[in-house]
């Protein structure tokens, strides 16, 4: 087993040198110590990134990929070929990215001092600390980049800042323990509670709660394509699917055991990283077909937005 391991990644490793189109996911794998880069098109794993910490945050930019180890405390930007350019070792506990492309800014959550880190882009020198309410998680921009939310899982809300200025603009009253979010192509903000097993949908510019959707049990990460949401339901290893224009359930979709980071490509497929089955799933977001079952490393986490859209160098 171990030679058939050692050959898969020689191969993977040789395939990294190629040329590529398309969408390739950069999966933070946990338990590995590792990135998984992983072709969605071919379905080959090209190249595993040794990442120490037990990388479990990623955020991919134009020509970067960042992740965050939050055992050792530690934040890394590698070029899209694997190399570190970039590292920081944070003094509180790192675990959630959103890369902010407008300003070249990487926003890290601080899981035990209630703030966000903003980080330079290219250096990680820190830039600013934002204040946020207690044990803030996941992180994501809007689609024109000018809001910025953390979900803040013991605080019971979600605080929305501005990144031109880094001011907090509100703070939204959600469901139980929110930990992962998601803006909807329409701008409507989206946040799995994973104490109170729904999704908190509201307006960011009022902060008006529009609704509270029932999904499986444990609701981790959210994504949309083909004019529906995609919910990852850590306990019952399956996605939730709604309709974004009444909200409405459309189907329940089994995926691997204990479903986590989810992120939609260009084409309208959907990722899914398994982290107990070292898999990411890829779902046709239209059909709802399970279109292909790929490996990773150990503990697949892909804590954020994954994937990347273009030529490989």
């Amino acid at each position: 087993m171990s030679r058939l391991r050692d050959l898969a990644l020689g191969l993977s490793l040789t395939l990294a040198a190629l040329p590529a189109a398309g969408e390739v996911a950069f999966v933070t794998c946990q338990n590995g110590d590792a990135v998984s880069v992983v072709d969605l098109d071919t379905g080959t794993e090209r190249a595993r990134w040794e990442v120490p910490g037990k990388p479990a945050g990623v955020a991919v930019g134009k020509d970067a990929v960042f992740t965050v180890s939050p055992d050792s405390k530690t934040v890394r930007r590698f070029s899209l070929r694997g190399e570190v350019s970039a590292s920081i070792t944070l003094d509180g506990g790192p675990i959630g990215a959103a890369y902010d492309a407008r300003h070249d800014r990487l926003f890290v959550s601080d899981w035990y001092n209630a703030r966000l880190w903003a980080l330079d882009g290219t250096t990680l020198e820190v830039q600013a600390e934002l204040p946020a309410g207690a044990a803030p998680a996941g992180l994501g921009l809007s689609q024109d980049g000018t809001l910025l939310a953390a979900a803040e899982r013991d605080a019971d809300r979600v605080s929305l800042y501005d990144t031109e200025t880094l001011a907090r603009l509100r703070s939204v009253s959600v469901g139980t323990r929110p930990f992962g979010l998601g803006f909807a192509p329409d701008g409507r903000l989206f946040v799995g509670n994973v104490g109170s097993n729904d999704v908190t949908v509201s307006d960011p510019a009022s902060g008006e709660v529009l609704a509270t959707v029932p999904v499986g049990e444990r609701p981790y990460g959210v994504a949309f394509a083909a004019g529906r949401a995609f919910v990852t339901n850590q306990y019952e290893n399956t996605l939730s699917v709604i309709a974004l224009a009444d909200l409405s359930p459309v189907a329940t979709l089994e995926t691997g055991e204990y479903p986590e980071g989810i992120s939609a490509t260009a084409d309208g497929r959907i990722a899914v990283a398994n982290w107990f089955d070292n898999t990411l799933s890829v779902i046709d977001a239209a059909s709802l077909e399970t279109v292909a079952v790929l490996e990773t490393a150990d503990g697949p986490r892909a804590f954020g937005a994954f994937l990347f859209g273009g030529d490989l160098p």
